[in-house]
């Protein structure tokens, strides 16, 4: 994810070992523990005019990746953060990220207007 995509499909045979956030050196980015930093950035992006079937198969094996990858949580909060529009991020695609995103402002709308209420009744009472 943070290399340039390029077309190897493969995915690393040996699997990463899960750090605990609280035990990983606090002065080191997040990104330096990615497992993406490897050899199998091409699984992140599609190629221009990917084919439906290729593009799932693409993105599972990509999801795969993340899920062994020690700063996964992590990478997930920095693509919706930034927003990032293309690829597999914290194991999610583009447009499941979409949706994380539209159900935290649904969730930040609803949460907002339950405390106006809350305000109102405290101040009526």
């Amino acid at each position: 994810m943070l290399q340039p995509p390029h077309s190897s499909l493969q995915v690393a045979a040996v699997p990463a070992q899960r750090v605990p956030a609280r035990d990983r050196d606090q002065d080191a980015p997040w990104h330096t523990e990615a497992v993406c930093r490897r050899d199998e950035a091409g699984l992140f992006f599609a190629p221009s005019k990917e084919p439906t079937a290729a593009r799932l198969s693409r993105e599972e094996a990509a999801k795969r990746v993340c899920a062994r990858c020690p700063v996964m949580v992590e990478c997930r909060e920095h693509a919706l953060l930034q927003p990032e529009p293309y690829g597999v991020w914290g194991g999610l695609t583009a447009a499941e990220r979409r949706v994380v995103l539209a159900r935290r402002r649904r969730r930040e709308m609803e949460l907002t207007k339950a405390a106006r209420a809350a305000n109102r009744i405290a101040q009526a009472g």
